[in-house]
């Protein structure tokens, strides 16, 4: 069977901009990878994260140095060893799934999971700002079960605060992105623990997180940028109760199936997150999440406009993806 390869660049506007500690966004660039086979094509997304090194530029040059081993006929698992993780890997590896399914008519969620998919609660983000920002925006999405809280400054306490009083019956996941200290660590787990909240993730930078393993976590900790494979889960036991899955920082869903497993081996609570991308990449991921602890696929809901067809999104559920869109 010979495959044919391309890849493309392509940029959708976020609604009103995107605060997290590191910085602000105010587009998504995304690249897409198409494979051909046998009248079939198969799609997949990535977003490079400059957090990682990646770049639109960088994620191109990989799949092009991988091209040749694609239209080849390499498999997922070979390109498991031929590529490395990451975004451009899962741009590929995605659209070798889709494709499988359009050759097949067997849909990927028959593939990989027992049940038939169902629809999902997501958290939605609210960005970080000033207290009385998040508060307000908070206020506007306070009927949604279950919200993403961007902190990560030396004293969140009065953004926590803040965003509980905005909404009061709603789950909230606060995501640090690294932007806490091991001086400030216990003192904004007590202030979380006074709010409720469900789950803090990432609070500490990777690879100088060794104070969550002496600290009482008295609110469940989710490493994020701390994990990237499977291989990286048994070292993480001791400072975390939760992971999150990303198929850009795996390098597609091949790689987060067996994240997905081992966490549960493990006995850590999975979330299934996103950069923010267009429903294209949502999609494979709708379907990883399948059953997991937390689900934060809100990507599409962040931009002025998606790609069409999309994930069909109601209040706070998310729907599995028509075979229109992938899979």
């Amino acid at each position: 069977m010979r495959r044919t390869l391309a890849s493309a660049t392509e940029t959708f506007p976020i609604a009103g901009g995107f605060t997290i500690s590191r910085g602000t966004k105010t587009e998504a660039a995304v690249v897409t990878c198409r494979i051909t086979a046998d009248g079939h094509a198969g799609w997949g997304e990535c977003v490079p994260y400059a957090r990682y090194g990646e770049s639109l530029g960088s994620v191109l040059a990989e799949i092009a140095a991988a091209t040749a081993a694609v239209e080849s006929g390499a498999s997922r698992e070979e390109l498991r060893q031929i590529m490395r993780a990451g975004a451009a890997r899962n741009a590929v590896d995605c659209a070798l799934w889709d494709l499988e399914a359009k050759r097949t008519g067997m849909p990927v969620a028959s593939m990989i999971n027992a049940a038939p998919p169902q629809p999902l609660t997501t958290a939605y983000t609210i960005s970080l700002g000033e207290p009385e920002v998040m508060a307000a925006q908070t206020a506007r999405h306070a009927d949604r079960a279950l919200l993403k809280v961007k902190v990560g400054t030396p004293d969140d306490a009065t953004r926590i605060r803040a965003v509980r009083d905005a909404a009061p019956k709603s789950r909230i996941i606060l995501d640090a992105n690294e932007g806490w200290t091991g001086e400030t660590l216990a003192y904004h787990l007590a202030v979380c623990a006074e709010a409720g909240i469900s789950l803090i993730e990432q609070p500490l930078p990777a690879g100088r997180d060794e104070a969550l393993a002496h600290v009482e976590r008295v609110v469940p900790v989710c490493a994020d940028e701390s994990v990237h494979l499977t291989a990286d889960l048994a070292a993480l036991t001791d400072r975390y109760d939760a992971i999150n899955i990303k198929l850009d920082k795996a390098g597609g869903l091949t790689e987060a199936l067996d994240l997905r497993a081992e966490a549960a081996r493990l006995n850590l609570k999975v979330m299934v997150g996103c950069m923010v991308g267009s429903s294209l990449a949502m999609a494979p991921a709708v379907l990883l999440a399948q059953g997991a602890d937390f689900v934060d696929l809100d990507g599409p809901l962040l931009l002025a406009r998606d790609r069409e067809p999309g994930l069909r999104y109601v209040d706070s559920l998310v729907f599995p993806p028509d075979p229109s869109l992938w899979g």
